[in-house]
């Protein structure tokens, strides 16, 4: 027969390791979605800003740039980028930002993620 003595130590130290991967795996996903949700919500609010009768493009990049520095920082605001064009059959302003997608913490891949956010062209008359 084995002796089993001490292998309960062994045992909660893996257990204990394998959930504080688990905790972390999870924490750094919900990190992830929020940046990837707040660059796509600042985008989208840049097309709408910009597709309003009296602004221009540059507005809205302004406008998303500035949201998405307020919310997470100003190195996620780097490559912000307006269009003109149809969208859908309509004419839209699209607003595109490609940002760093976080794998470890804050750090990740340079302009990995890419999201747009789409507005319909307000015209007066």
């Amino acid at each position: 027969m084995r002796d089993d003595r001490g292998s309960a130590v062994i045992e909660v130290a893996w257990v204990g390791a394998i959930l504080t991967v688990l905790t972390v795996s999870v924490l750094q996903l919900a990190l992830a979605l929020h940046v990837r949700n707040t660059v796509l919500d600042s985008a989208a609010e840049g097309a709408r800003f910009a597709a309003l009768a009296d602004n221009t493009p540059a507005d809205g990049i302004a406008r998303c740039r500035e949201l998405i520095t307020t919310a997470i920082g100003s190195d996620y605001a780097t490559d912000v980028r307006a269009s003109t064009g149809a969208w859908m059959g309509h004419p839209a302003v699209t607003i595109t930002v490609r940002t760093t997608l976080p794998i470890i913490g804050l750090l990740g891949v340079g302009g990995a993620l890419e999201v747009a956010g789409h507005a319909a062209v307000e015209t007066l008359g």
